[in-house]
């Protein structure tokens, strides 16, 4: 009726279209409370989560879908969810009437293609968790169902909510550096993410996730396709498993690092080192109520995954890539991804035809070739780390996914599928090459 309404006195003119409008927009931001299921409740979904308890009148939780006992009641306590919207799959969760508006899906990545088609199906909006999907085809597939049933998809790219990133876009929008010539980018992954997640974790195995390229670079090439503001041309890329494989296992070593193996002391990778004795990565340890965390780790590291040799595991994504791309108007763009580093975080560095521009996440650093013009430091050391919800674009994604259906319009959504599409291709295509070596 609205629409309707807005439409003809359109064509009549005058300023009853601005008072009709605003009154509309006005009940639906301040009367409209989004109502959201949790479909996996790990890490991502707790953070985003906290979006509802500091907008209590934007968003609610009604519902969570989570096979892990411990993880599903502790989110249904915290969100006063009831017993009978606790589910354990997502197959016997959608088998209900629709019961929200929305689902948060935050599964691991290859439970994301057949939860979010058939909860388009049910009528949901939907907020992915990156990367979209496991092939290319089934990232088309998505976003065209969502085009057909009318609803709302958005896709886990955080990153353009952060303010490091937003000020890079708002330079190179302003066009102060002249005309975008190149970009050097590099990943530093850090050697304890890396063993923890993609050696020993849960992202170790491309055929039951994703390859690295897409389950952790997915960010780097969603912010070089939206940063640059191009679509890519072609690729060229690099790289191979070449340390972390049983032909490297030092003499004395052992399955795992509880089995008494004589360079655990010395290996610069022992699980026993990094979880029990410095406690961190621990976000996958699941903690039950008033038991030893000690016990539980050391359970763990006899037990779980986490707990064994880095070289050997059944890992099989690479641990070092390099990738080169070509972006319409010529502009070229390398990408390395580096997991033998001490510390982790991005390094960027744009060289434009009138100045350059470089940052590592903390500070961001504008220079122009024009003599007498002054240098631009902004300082972002304050924003950085995981730890304040990535500089508050954890909370801010959520906010804009929440505000487009509030207001029923997804076109202005920062991060909706079609506008993650094109990275996704390029991952795809990026793997493609470097298996083919062509």
């Amino acid at each position: 009726m609205g629409v309707n309404m807005i439409f003809s006195l359109d064509k009549a003119g005058g300023i009853c279209i601005f008072v009709i409008s605003i009154f509309s927009v006005v009940l639906i931001m301040e009367g409209r409370k989004i109502s959201v299921v949790a479909m996996g409740a790990g890490n991502r979904m707790v953070t985003y989560g906290a979006y509802a308890s500091l907008h209590p009148e934007e968003m609610v939780i009604v519902a969570v879908v989570e096979p892990n006992l411990l993880r599903r009641e502790s989110f249904a306590r915290e969100y006063g969810i009831p017993q009978e919207r606790c589910f354990t799959g997502w197959q016997e969760f959608l088998a209900q009437d629709r019961m929200a508006d929305a689902v948060f899906i935050c599964t691991p990545d290859n439970m994301h293609y057949e939860p979010a088609m058939l909860a388009l199906r049910r009528g949901y909006h939907i907020f992915l968790e990156k990367p979209i999907a496991q092939s290319w085809q089934e990232c088309l597939d998505i976003a065209a169902l969502a085009r057909k049933m009318g609803k709302v998809v958005g896709v886990g790219h955080v990153l353009r909510y952060h303010p490091y990133f937003k000020k890079m876009k708002e330079v190179l929008e302003e066009g102060c550096l002249g005309k975008l010539i190149s970009v050097n980018h590099v990943e530093a992954i850090g050697i304890e993410r890396m063993t923890h997640a993609f050696v020993r974790g849960l992202w170790r195995r491309e055929e039951e996730t994703n390859p690295l390229i897409l389950s952790k670079a997915c960010h780097d090439l969603d912010l070089l396709v939206w940063l640059t503001g191009k679509l890519c041309r072609q690729v060229a890329s690099f790289g191979s498993l070449k340390w972390f494989k049983a032909d490297n296992a030092p003499q004395g070593s052992t399955l795992r690092c509880t089995d008494g193996c004589v360079v655990e002391r010395q290996c610069p990778y022992s699980a026993l080192d990094l979880y029990f004795r410095r406690k961190r990565w621990l976000r996958h340890f699941d903690l039950p109520q008033g038991a030893d965390m000690e016990e539980v780790i050391m359970q763990e590291l006899k037990t779980g995954p986490y707990g064994r040799c880095v070289y050997r595991c059944d890992n099989t994504v690479v641990d070092h890539q390099v990738v080169s791309m070509l972006m319409e108007e010529d502009i070229t763009v390398n990408l390395s991804l580096d997991a033998f580093t001490r510390d982790s975080g991005r390094k960027t560095h744009f060289m434009c035809s009138e100045g350059e521009m470089s940052g590592d996440e903390k500070t961001l650093t504008v220079r122009y070739f024009h003599p007498g013009r002054e240098a631009c430091r902004y300082d972002f050391s304050s924003n950085a780390g995981e730890c304040n919800y990535h500089g508050g674009a954890d909370l801010n994604i959520v906010g804009d996914f929440i505000a487009a259906l509030r207001e029923g319009d997804g076109r202005h959504l920062r991060t909706g599928i079609e506008s993650c599409l094109e990275s996704h291709r390029v991952a795809f295509e990026i793997e493609k090459i470097r298996l083919t070596d062509r």
